[in-house]
């Protein structure tokens, strides 16, 4: 004699495995008084993942691909095809595992791909990102420089200078000069002071008599002292 469907102390026997089981385990449903369906959560995910693969089959023509097994602390890369630790997938957030879908190399190839399809390469894609123009401007740029750096003159400068606060483009810098308006934090006084002290502390050369030359300071009246 077969054991009844109905619930027995809290309990209900799944259609598919047979077991009792209690009625937490069991997927919610609004047709039950109970509020409990006829299947266990584990039967359940395995009917609704084979009637996704009919329905993919008989709708797309294709078959499913069956879902790996991956011990724990490891993931599947689908470019690559292998598995690996978690450790060498990148960061993300926006996924439950807190790490990336691809390996970190098919996830620098699939980077440098997207680079080069929607910007044609890795500049390109920098200077849209970061500074709202792209090469063709940057040449232009460069070309109302003269092509030197627009501080010092340096042939073919390579670094964009911008304001840090607004983001406007301001010229095209060479990179110590680049460095240089970084390192003063763009404040003009700073600058100012930077060349009152270099005019009040270089070491000149002044003649004295025809043909002779003494080093001396603007502020400070000796010679640096002789090298040993």
């Amino acid at each position: 004699m077969s054991l009844p469907l109905d619930d027995r102390d809290g309990r209900r026997r799944c259609r598919d495995c047979g077991e009792w089981k209690l009625l937490d385990e069991f997927c919610s449903s609004s047709k039950r008084p109970s509020g409990r369906g006829s299947y266990c959560k584990p039967c359940f995910n395995q009917r609704s993942k084979a009637s996704y693969a009919k329905r993919t089959r008989e709708t797309r023509g294709r078959e499913v691909k069956p879902v790996r097994k991956v011990p724990d602390g490891h993931r599947y890369c689908a470019d690559c095809g292998s598995v690996k630790p978690l450790a060498d997938f990148p960061r993300n957030r926006s996924d439950s595992t807190g790490h990336g879908t691809y390996c970190k190399p098919c996830h620098n190839a699939r980077t440098r791909n997207t680079k080069q399809r929607l910007y044609g390469g890795s500049r390109e894609y920098h200077l849209r990102r970061r500074y709202g123009i792209g090469e063709k401007e940057f040449q232009e740029l460069l070309a109302e420089q003269g092509g030197v750096c627009a501080i010092c003159g340096t042939p073919d400068p390579q670094h964009l200078d911008h304001d840090h606060r607004t983001g406007w483009v301001r010229g095209i810098l060479c990179f110590n000069c680049n460095g240089g308006l970084g390192q003063f934090r763009d404040d003009q006084s700073r600058l100012a002071g930077a060349i009152t002290y270099l005019r009040g502390t270089t070491w000149q050369r002044v003649l004295i008599h025809p043909g002779v030359y003494q080093m001396c300071s603007p502020t400070r009246g000796r010679p640096p002292s002789p090298r040993s």
